[in-house]
This record gives structure tokens, C-alpha cells and sequence, in this order.
């Protein structure tokens, strides 16, 4: 059963594992315990659609790099099937045994962006990328900028690429050290304690402030627009998460 901190030691080879585990639900596969996850996934795919506004063309290439296996790439093939995209997954091969065969979807099994003849194929061939709840995992486990910049390079000219659900540790702290941000721990916890937020400290494999600014500023470096923004108020993590969102001019 995995660990229900999405934070905690996970790389992705636990993916593959948990996905071989039949004793696993969908949302604990991708490392959410079911409550983050199960009935919210359709509110998390029409935010998605409000940033990736390119989904609701048609005829667009589409990537979708570490789709897991919960509802979320379920509701992505069946959107892409309906607006005629070409749809290409890049996950563990034990994640996309779970998800529907489609004529217009292709499967590599690979960690990103360990897949150099992919990536040198696909160079700017994708209208829309979705990378959504995988970068903490990238920040540790790979080469990080060099994942970030094979991204930029498949984004074709006009192109929209989210990078989705940061746990961002600096905009958590700020919340946690709110009076709003109290009463959720309370709640949530089901005790009178305060929330211990610690400023001002190195944490190690942490994404934070620092990161989410210089992702921001690297993409722009290369040419590309760039954005953080904010899940919608909704969202299981809106609280603690942000988004960013990259343009290829």
C-alpha cells in the first residue's frame, strides 16, 4: 500500500510497483490516498481545460507525460476521442497497462525524459503538454532542467504546456502560518495544536518559491511565455499547489 505523503521517498520505480499491486486503488497508484482524488478528478480535468485551452480544438497533437492510471487520462483520452487527437502517454509500463487501447493514442513506455529518440522525433510537433503532479518526483529523481528543457523543445509554435499540481513548500508554509491555514490543520486533524511552520531553513528535495520563480525565468530565457497560476479554489490542493503554464510564441 503506498504511503499516503506524496512527498516521502517516492520515485518511479514505486509507481510501476504499486501499479503491479492489486491490492492498490487507482488514486493510491499514483500516490494519492482515494480522498485526495476520488470524485474530484472531473474538477481537476475542467481546470486543466481552462489553462490547456488548445483541448477543445481539434485535430491537435497532444502529450501527456506521466498520466498515471486514475480517472484524470481516462477523461483525457475520451476528450482527445471526441475533438479527433493524436494522443501520446509517457509512463511506466505497468501505469499504462491500465489505461484504454484507442487508435489515436500512443503509449512509450519510459521515464521522462529518459527517451532520447523520442524527444529528438517530437521536436516541436506537440500543440498541448501535460505534465500534471509528476515535477516533485522529477525534481529528485532526474537530471531536473534537462527534463524541463525536452519538454520546452516538443512544444510546436503556438503551443500550450502545463505543468501541473507543484507542490509548492513556500506557498504551503504561507498558508499553514495563516489564520485560514490554522483552522484547515484543526479541521483536517481534528485537534486545538497549531500548525508547526518552520521559515528561513533548508529542505531538502523540496520544491519552493525559488524553483517554481527560476522554472519561470529559464522558459522565458528560451523564448517562451510563461506563467504561474493558480488551481481553482475547488481543487483537493489549490491551497498548497500552483500551476505553471508555458506558450511557445
Amino acid at each position: 500500500m503506498p504511503i499516503t505523503n506524496p512527498f516521502a521517498n517516492i520515485g518511479f520505480e514505486d509507481f510501476c510497483r504499486w501499479a503491479r499491486d492489486p491490492a492498490c486503488s487507482k488514486y493510491q497508484r499514483i500516490g494519492f490516498p482515494d480522498e485526495y482524488r476520488q470524485g474530484r478528478e472531473p474538477a481537476i480535468f475542467a481546470d486543466i481545460r481552462g489553462k490547456l485551452t488548445l483541448l477543445d480544438a481539434r485535430g491537435k497533437q497532444v502529450l501527456d507525460v506521466g498520466p498515471g492510471s486514475s480517472d484524470l487520462p481516462v477523461l483525457l483520452i475520451d476528450h482527445c476521442a471526441a475533438h479527433e487527437h493524436q494522443l501520446h502517454l509517457v509512463d511506466g509500463a505497468e501505469m499504462l497497462a491500465h489505461l484504454p487501447d484507442r487508435a489515436a493514442v500512443h503509449k512509450l513506455a519510459a521515464q521522462f525524459p529518459n527517451c532520447a529518440s523520442f524527444i529528438r522525433d517530437h521536436q516541436q510537433q506537440f500543440d498541448v503538454i501535460l505534465c500534471y503532479s509528476v515535477l516533485h518526483y522529477a525534481f529528485v529523481e532526474v537530471p531536473f532542467f534537462r527534463f524541463i528543457d525536452s519538454l520546452l523543445a516538443l512544444l510546436a509554435a503556438g503551443g500550450q504546456l502545463l505543468l501541473g499540481d507543484i507542490p509548492n513548500n513556500s506557498k504551503r508554509k504561507r498558508f499553514f502560518a495563516s489564520a485560514a491555514g490554522t483552522r484547515f490543520h484543526q479541521q483536517f486533524m481534528n485537534t486545538d495544536a497549531k500548525p508547526t511552520v518552520d521559515f528561513n531553513c533548508i529542505e531538502h528535495d523540496q520544491l519552493d518559491d525559488a524553483v517554481v520563480v527560476s522554472l519561470v525565468q529559464r522558459a522565458r530565457a528560451a523564448g517562451f511565455d510563461a506563467y504561474v497560476v493558480p488551481q481553482h479554489p475547488s481543487l483537493p490542493m489549490a491551497n498548497r499547489r500552483e500551476d505553471i503554464l508555458i506558450v511557445r510564441p
